[in-house]
């Protein structure tokens, strides 16, 4: 069974009381930059954890490279972002992206926001940096509303970002998702530009 986010962070607590530390003060200089094809592997290596050891995504499948490239394709041909953060080195830290809302012509303005970081990359101000990005290449691309649908177990950082840039809670959907056998639910949060 997968941690949450909560456990997580409980068991790093009792690492750190044991004398094991992350450097999680350290700031990283991160470079922001549109998504490539050659992005794929590590966004999937990114994803495939929060897959296999959270909550935060309702995914049970992991995914492979080249379902990646097909979303990157699409939302390439739909002209929204999609942008990654990079080390000094090349390495991806983290990844953030606009999908549309809903396949019916009349959402064609309103998204969804997804940000995903590498785990060692949290806590050092990097989703802000991407939610930031993220909001302002998508409010050029046209985008007038933003949606998020944030798990409501064990996802307080996630909501407490998207409150930092003006999203609002819109609502609850209680035990819409079954994920390591127990139920799930999502909070609605919104954002206009």
């Amino acid at each position: 069974m997968g941690l949450d986010s909560s456990s997580r962070w409980r068991l790093i607590r009792r690492f750190r009381a044991r004398g094991f530390r992350e450097d999680t003060d350290r700031p990283l200089s991160v470079n922001l930059r549109v998504a490539q094809p050659s992005d794929c592997s590590a966004i999937t290596e990114i994803y495939n954890f929060y897959i296999e050891n959270s909550v935060v995504t309702f995914d049970e499948q992991k995914m492979d490279s080249s379902q990646w490239e097909e979303k990157l394709s699409y939302l390439n041909k739909l002209k929204l972002p999609f942008i990654v953060a990079a080390s000094d080195q090349g390495e991806i830290l983290g990844f953030a992206y606009v999908a549309p809302w809903r396949q019916k012509s009349a959402y064609r303005t309103t998204v969804e926001d997804s940000i995903y970081l590498r785990p060692a990359a949290t806590r050092k101000r990097i989703g802000t940096k991407l939610l930031e990005e993220l909001l302002i290449q998508s409010k050029a691309a046209g985008v007038k509303e933003v949606v998020a649908v944030i798990s409501d177990s064990g996802a307080e950082s996630s909501v407490r970002l998207h409150e930092q840039f003006g999203f609002k809670k819109q609502g609850h959907l209680g035990k819409v998702g079954f994920k390591f056998e127990r139920w799930l639910g999502t909070i609605l949060m919104q954002k206009s530009l």
